[in-house]
């Protein structure tokens, strides 16, 4: 993972609201747009291009994990809830 992508996953927790991790995901692409502007690059710039790739492909994949880490957790929890149902209905026979 790269320094940026890092720093992204670092501020977003699974346990944040889609609205919150929104909030960060703005925050990033002000920074980035104030890096553009203080570099001086320009939409037509190639670099500019791939910069703004490279942003959205980290929120992609920052969401990516967070829904991952999501599925993981219910699954977890109804695995939980089976087993207990499970061992309950044993107990009863």
């Amino acid at each position: 993972m790269s320094d940026f992508a890092e720093l992204v996953a670092r501020a977003v927790t699974p346990g944040m609201d889609r609205a919150a991790r929104e909030a960060v995901y703005a925050v990033v692409r002000e920074a980035v747009q104030r890096l553009q502007e203080r570099e001086a690059t320009s939409a037509g710039d190639q670099r500019f291009a791939y910069q703004q790739h490279l942003i959205e492909e980290t929120i992609r994949d920052v969401e990516a994990d967070v829904a991952r880490f999501e599925a993981l957790r219910k699954l977890d929890e109804a695995l939980a809830a089976q087993t207990a149902a499970h061992s309950s209905t044993a107990r009863r026979r």
